[in-house]
């Protein structure tokens, strides 16, 4: 990659073209005073009403998001509510203006700084995701202590920009000018992170997990950002220009003929009907789900519910959360995903034991087995939320068998506790095992008999079976879900699935991309769950394509010995039957002629 080209994370697809504009949000710079006795209580009634005028403007910050994002995006202002007034917090600053006599800004930057070092520490994406909400938070609410204005740097605008940050707050999107404001680039953010829905529902083309963009992008630099590819060209010549145009009305083109299969049928061109379900992780992802006519939720993660929260969720809460996805997909199923807690997912409130390598340690249905208290709450309220909808409850890290006996177990006794208390409930929910690991795929015979269903997890199946650490960017070229070992093992999975007349499905992001659906297809999966926005285009690959035609390339495609082998096969039968000129491409695969076209991602 060039010197002049750097790559993140496309959050917000299409293409922005204008000048950089550099800007630096911080925390601002807060004083170190103490104040007499006498005026402690003064600057704990100064702290609340900061915290009710950041509150205030948070609510109109809501009105605003409703009005250009929609009433789901909207939400994000509720949960950022919810953070401002966490009581344990508020209670904690207080106390430390209380014993140290400390001013309301110092004591409540002293306490978000702690907050933020915890958060950060934990290594996990989503609460990295939420330091953007927590940050945006904490300036504002500085800001009004210290009685700093907001200044309008807008009003000097007066060409489209693109904006270049170290981290936008979702508070920072909805204020925008769209008139002025053409793209965003940020270091932090990626696609779950709140600011980047917002982004992708406005409308502005962003990037972020962009490293280093505030000291290599200058202010006043004419830059491309293209938030499909996530890549952002800096100085980019006349000829750039007109390719990137180019680019972006061929894409238009493509988006025009995917909004045109959304209402249609996932037919495969011999009449095979493949099931498309989404992936939610956040619940602003249910909307996308339902516009794009998702046939239910085939991966329902939870870990939101837990993370960045100072207290575990109620049977309530969840129960609430489960009904309301259900009830979002009426007459098709939701498979709720237990807690998958562990490995980089270990939440504010929950404490487990420090490992060497807690990939291969305690997490997932390891952790709800040995935490039954925390396992029973969620099967309860999954019991009550499938008196509602059809909830289906789905194990990850199964690696042996006792685990799903141990569940069913739970499950008939927290339905017998529910009926004895008389609360509405369902008496039984199915229960599925997540395959991720190459222990559940070799007994996926056994575990077929023992659960109602399979899904397949190919990322960490992908990572356990390579012996490769996804997130490493080193090995790379060696995470790759089309290696034949990773192939072979979901022929396994499928064929193992069928025999025991138990459906089988993939729920891991190889299921997104067309080229693998395409595969997973020929393999014998015939329901997929991916991520919202790949809905449009995996119906309209699935509509191109026959699934004999699948079929014959994906048993030649066993035979490969390497994964650029399979792509070799897999490549050429896909653009036998969709219009590659349509696709955009990237490394990987190889068309006739040599033209590269891998995992054509648009």
């Amino acid at each position: 990659m060039s010197e002049r080209l750097l790559k993140g994370i496309g959050v917000s697809p299409g293409i922005a073209i204008g000048s950089a504009l550099v800007v630096r949000w911080t925390m601002p710079e807060v004083p170190s005073r103490v104040v007499p006795r006498s005026q402690v209580s003064k600057e704990v009634r100064r702290l609340r009403a900061a915290v009710s005028d950041v509150k205030r403007h948070l609510l109109d910050l809501r009105v605003k998001a409703e009005d250009r994002a929609g009433v789901d995006e909207a939400r994000i202002f509720d949960a950022q509510v919810l953070m401002l007034e966490d009581q344990d917090f508020l209670a904690s600053v207080e106390a430390l203006i209380r014993e140290s006599h400390l001013t309301a800004e110092k004591a409540y930057e002293f306490k978000a700084l702690e907050m933020r070092d915890l958060w950060s520490a934990t290594g996990s994406p989503r609460l990295k995701d939420k330091l953007a909400d927590l940050n945006g938070i904490v300036i504002r609410v500085l800001e009004h202590l210290l009685h700093r204005g907001e200044d309008n740097l807008w009003d000097a605008v007066t060409e489209p920009c693109v904006v270049v940050a170290r981290e936008i707050a979702p508070g920072l999107t909805v204020q925008l000018p769209r008139d002025r404001v053409v793209g965003l680039v940020s270091e932090e953010g990626t696609r779950t992170s709140h600011a980047a829905i917002l982004a992708h529902s406005i409308g502005i083309p962003a990037v972020m997990g962009l490293a280093g963009a505030v000291e290599r992008i200058a202010t006043g630099a004419m830059v491309v950002v293209d938030g499909t590819r996530g890549t952002v060209l800096l100085r980019p010549s006349a000829a750039e220009i007109a390719e990137a145009r180019k680019d972006d009305a061929r894409r238009q083109e493509m988006t025009s003929q995917l909004e045109g299969v959304v209402d249609l049928p996932a037919v495969t061109t011999d009449g095979v009907h493949v099931t498309l379900r989404g992936n939610v992780d956040l619940p602003e992802e249910i909307k996308a789900a339902r516009d794009h006519r998702a046939e239910g939720v085939g991966l329902l993660r939870t870990e939101f519910l837990i993370t960045g929260r100072t207290a575990l969720p109620t049977e309530d809460e969840q129960a609430a959360y489960f009904r309301r996805v259900g009830e979002a997909f009426p007459g098709y199923p939701v498979v709720v995903r237990s807690y998958d807690l562990g490995g980089d997912k270990l939440p504010a409130p929950f404490r487990a034991p420090a490992e060497a390598n807690p990939f291969l340690g305690w997490r997932a249905i390891r952790v709800c087995l040995d935490q039954p208290e925390l396992f029973r709450v969620q099967v309860r309220a999954a019991l009550r939320a499938a008196a509602h909808a059809d909830i289906r409850l789905m194990l990850p890290l199964v690696t042996r068998l006792d685990e799903v006996q141990r569940t069913r177990s739970i499950v008939a006794a927290e339905a017998e506790t529910l009926a004895a208390q008389g609360v509405e409930a369902a008496r039984t929910i199915p229960v599925g095992v997540m395959v991720e690991t190459p222990a559940a795929a070799v007994m996926a015979d056994r575990i077929a008999a023992e659960s109602d269903f399979i899904s397949v997890g190919t990322n960490d199946l992908t990572q356990y079976t390579l012996v490769v650490d996804r997130g490493n960017a080193r090995l790379a070229d060696r995470f790759t879900p089309h290696d034949p070992s990773v192939l072979r093992l979901l022929k396994l999975v499928a064929d193992a699935a069928r025999a025991a007349g138990k459906p089988a499905s993939v729920c891991g992001e190889m299921a997104s991309e067309p080229l693998s659906a395409f595969l997973l297809i020929g393999l014998g999966y015939e329901t997929l769950s991916v991520a919202p926005p790949a809905l449009p285009l995996v119906k309209w690959t699935v509509r191109q394509i026959s699934a004999a035609r699948a079929r014959d390339a994906a048993n030649a495609a066993l035979d490969a010995r390497s994964a650029e082998g399979v792509l070799d096969i897999m490549g050429p039968a896909l653009a036998e039957a969709v219009d590659v000129k349509l696709l955009f491409t990237s490394p990987g695969a190889r068309l006739p002629g040599g033209r590269a076209a891998a995992t054509l991602n648009l």
